[in-house]
């Protein structure tokens, strides 16, 4: 069974989410807090020591007209992170809207927005790459 897992990139949060490559489903897992504007990597770690992913996603935030934005090459250095941490493979895909998604979804869900909209936005993310990488 593959195991995946999902990254919505923030310089101050990042949602994370797991996924499952033989059921084509996303799952949010979790909000951490950067310490001293860095990845919590202690956390990050033990996250991947727990699920045991077999590959990594990363949201690459883009403008509308697919340019780059800070925040693009921010996720770009985040995802080289990754793969040379932990050794496992690591593919972005195109987070055009999901924070917007995210919290229209947890609008409907619970009546308000709250500090799990970063977890959400991953679980979008993931589940778009399940999406077009399961067909």
């Amino acid at each position: 069974m593959q195991t995946l897992l999902g990254f919505d990139f923030g310089k101050r949060r990042i949602g994370i989410a797991v996924g499952q490559g033989v059921t084509g489903t996303a799952s949010a897992l979790c909000t951490i807090s950067s310490r001293h504007g860095a990845p919590d990597w202690d956390r990050i770690s033990a996250l991947i020591e727990e699920w045991r992913p077999q590959s990594l996603v990363v949201g690459l935030p883009r403008h509308a007209d697919s340019s780059d934005s800070d925040m693009t090459r921010a996720a770009r250095e985040f995802a080289q992170q990754l793969e040379a941490r932990y050794r496992l493979p690591v593919t972005t895909m195109d987070e055009r809207l999901s924070s917007h998604a995210a919290a229209e979804l947890q609008r409907e869900s619970t009546g308000s927005v709250n500090t799990g909209i970063d977890a959400i936005a991953a679980q979008i993310i993931l589940q778009d790459w399940l999406d077009t990488n399961n067909q």
